[in-house]
């Protein structure tokens, strides 16, 4: 196994010769791995000569502080986690001084207005964030594949926007959703919960299940109810938004049109923790 602290080691060792003409795959996490993270990393091993995974939690990303505060940070767990799936990966833990040069500031970004929609409404500046890192480690690392999880649709959709406006050489893959056994989106935030909350968070899944059946037999307003009285009705939730939207803009939709993709999307708090989700509609 290769831990990395710094960028300059780092970089050194990928342009060692033993990386020509091998295709380097990439994960960039914040920590606290889970069964999700460990199926990325499983898809880049398959498809890559080398894969190396980033733990670094972003501070640039979060618009409130307590959520910074409070994040899950497991190094040790992680790099056991990753030395039973393969002890041939590299590790990359940089510090924040390391990734931003003593300046933890973002970068100012126009994404074409996807950063306008869903999480970017509710967390100011959060996709400024998401892009400076993103950047930054596809600068470090080189990749030739890019892996994330569609859990973070609209991140996912972001990155790809950030690839194409900077002609960044990188093929961003996306992999699909990874749930826990009641089929709850699978997070690192998952783990504050309790157990209670983690068992009653099934309902979400659930929810945009049937919030799909409306959408393909009703109207897209018929879903939006659902959602919406569902989470007034339930004790333990507080429901922050449920957005129907066309997959390549983000842009929401109160009528269906033939031929564009639609997908609903999801954000709830319970006990001031925060979750996402996402479900095609297609």
């Amino acid at each position: 196994m290769h831990i990395f602290y710094g960028k300059a080691p780092l970089i050194a060792h990928l342009n060692s010769s033993q990386f020509i003409d091998s295709t380097i795959g990439f994960v960039p996490t914040m920590g606290a791995l889970h069964d999700g993270h460990l199926a990325l990393m499983e898809r880049s091993i398959r498809e890559n000569g080398y894969t190396v995974v980033s733990i670094f939690v972003n501070p640039t990303q979060f618009n409130n502080p307590e959520d910074l505060a409070k994040y899950p940070r497991t190094l040790e767990e992680d790099v056991r986690k990753i030395t039973a799936l393969n002890p041939e990966m590299i590790v990359y833990a940089p510090s924040v001084d390391d990734i931003y040069d003593g300046k933890p500031i973002s970068q100012s970004f126009d994404f074409d207005g996807l950063e306008n929609q869903m999480e970017g409404k509710f967390r100011p500046g959060h996709f400024d964030g998401v892009g400076t890192i993103v950047k930054r480690l596809f600068e470090i690392v080189t990749p030739t594949n890019a892996y994330f999880g569609e859990k973070d649709f609209q991140q996912l959709q972001i990155v790809k926007k950030l690839v194409a406006k900077y002609s960044l050489p990188v093929t961003i893959i996306g992999c699909p959703i990874y749930r826990e056994a009641n089929q709850l989106a699978m997070s690192s935030r998952n783990e504050r919960l309790t157990l209670e909350e983690r068992n009653q968070a099934s309902v979400i899944y659930q929810t945009l299940l049937q919030a799909k059946v409306l959408f393909q037999n009703e109207t897209i307003e018929s879903a939006i109810q659902l959602v919406q009285q569902t989470f007034e009705n339930h004790p333990l939730f507080d429901l922050e938004y449920f957005v129907i939207a066309d997959e390549e803009t983000l842009l929401s939709s109160i009528t269906k049109e033939e031929n564009k993709n639609y997908r609903a999307f999801i954000a709830v708090f319970v006990n001031n923790i925060r979750l996402i989700d996402t479900i095609s509609l297609n």
